[in-house]
């Protein structure tokens, strides 16, 4: 179980999907979908340690919607085998492409564990996770993976990046086909910046209004004003609902909308003036990019805040995103890119637990051991409990971060100590 804001991320990609397209269609993975890695060549040691990433890197959205987990857990690798490896054994990525559909992820799952026989999975990111129960039945850990669907709140031997409390039986998601979230994005807003009414801006889409509503749900509950808006799909009217967020005086902004439809809310805001204290965002959306996709509104741009559950990527003051940043090279940086960093360092930490006896068993010890895992500060703690029944309320901390011209994603806050104990809402994925 995790709160409201992951639950948001991946919302937000699948909403993207859906609204791009009704359906993927189509079996034949790209003739690039099977690629394995160049690694450093070691003068001694055992067999390579063999690691499977799978993403939706061809998927309809875009070529670079899924990468970044996989960029930064490679780069993690290759910075590790230049290190002599885990016990002298060098790392052998094999990557898998899957399309973005649930055949080629279910064809990825079968190429990677019954021919390419990896060890694990690490930094997963499929946008259609039909694999997962093949997965979890051969016991393969799959570690650091992105929830872009119920699976990791669902199965044995998949370990999301952000953790889980749920019983994950492989019965159903969560607690009997119920997820529960928390309310501290909202919260924060409230404390830090005294907001008291919000916008949620949808299309007249099903997936997008049921997102919508979630986050409605969460803000109702932590005592907003909320201004529903809602714009036709085919033919979106954002001059419209931006005279409306002025009229209506909203302090945020928050969407169920595509990158694009994101774009141009900003550009109506924009061209009637209006003005928020934040226009707030998820993780996805966390990359050095900004100026691109914001080119044509800058007011907006200023007011963009992102929220998620691991340290700023642009916190070059804190030595293990120093260390990101400089294994990433000059190549543009997001989010994503850092917690796929963070998913390989986790799998590297818990294989050399094991020393010389490395198991698959054992690598699932460490991870599910009682004391929290941070990637260093990366991430925010992270466990993973089998509780009974999901808590009414829990203490949730949280990373936010506001763009600055010229400065990037500038840290809000502590994230370690940016914590409150907030309601936790159900819902159906």
């Amino acid at each position: 179980m995790r709160p409201f804001r992951v639950a948001e991320g991946a919302a937000a990609l699948l909403l993207a999907t859906l609204l791009a397209l009704t359906t993927a269609c189509g079996s034949r993975l790209p003739e690039r979908a099977f690629q394995t890695r160049p690694t450093a060549t070691f003068p001694s040691g055992g067999e390579p340690l063999r690691v499977g990433i799978i993403s939706s890197a061809t998927s309809p959205v875009g070529g670079d919607a899924f990468t970044g987990p996989g960029e930064g857990a490679r780069a993690w690798f290759d910075a590790l085998n230049a290190r002599g490896g885990v016990n002298g054994r060098r790392v052998e990525v094999v990557t898998c492409d899957d399309g973005g559909s649930g055949v080629g992820n279910n064809e990825c799952v079968h190429r990677l564990i019954d021919e390419r026989k990896v060890f694990a999975l690490v930094a997963t990111t499929a946008l259609d996770y039909a694999g997962a129960p093949l997965v979890s039945k051969a016991g393969v850990p799959d570690i650091g993976g992105q929830p872009l669907t119920p699976a990791y709140e669902t199965y044995p031997h998949l370990y999301g990046i952000y953790g889980s409390l749920a019983p994950r039986t492989g019965a159903a998601p969560g607690w009997n086909g119920v997820l529960y979230g928390g309310t501290e994005v909202y919260r924060w807003f409230k404390r830090e910046h005294s907001a008291r009414t919000a916008a949620v801006v949808a299309y007249n889409q099903a997936a997008s209004t049921a997102y919508a509503r979630l986050i409605s749900d969460g803000l109702r509950a932590e005592g907003y004003r909320v201004v529903e808006e809602q714009v036709d799909f085919a033919l979106p009217n954002f001059r419209a609902v931006a005279a409306d967020l002025r009229a209506q005086g909203a302090d945020l902004v928050f969407d169920a909308l595509d990158t694009h439809g994101n774009a141009r809310l900003c550009e109506a805001m924009e061209a009637m003036g209006v003005k928020v204290t934040a226009k707030v965002t998820n993780v996805q959306n966390w990359s050095s990019t900004v100026p691109r996709d914001y080119a044509g509104s800058p007011s907006c741009r200023a007011s963009l805040f992102v929220t998620g559950s691991s340290r700023n990527h642009a916190d070059t003051g804190h030595p293990a995103v120093r260390e990101f940043r400089a294994a990433m090279g000059d190549r543009p940086l997001s989010q994503w890119q850092l917690e796929g960093w963070a998913a390989a360092m986790w799998f590297t930490d818990a294989a050399l637990s094991c020393g010389d006896r490395l198991t698959r068993v054992c690598v699932e010890e460490y991870v599910n051991r009682v004391e929290p895992y941070t990637a260093r500060g990366l991430l925010l703690p992270v466990r993973f409990e089998k509780l009974p029944e999901p808590p009414k309320t829990r203490e949730t901390c949280l990373s936010v971060a506001r763009w600055q011209d010229g400065r990037g994603w500038v840290t809000q806050g502590d994230m370690n100590t940016d914590c409150a104990t907030v309601p936790q809402l159900g819902y159906r994925p």
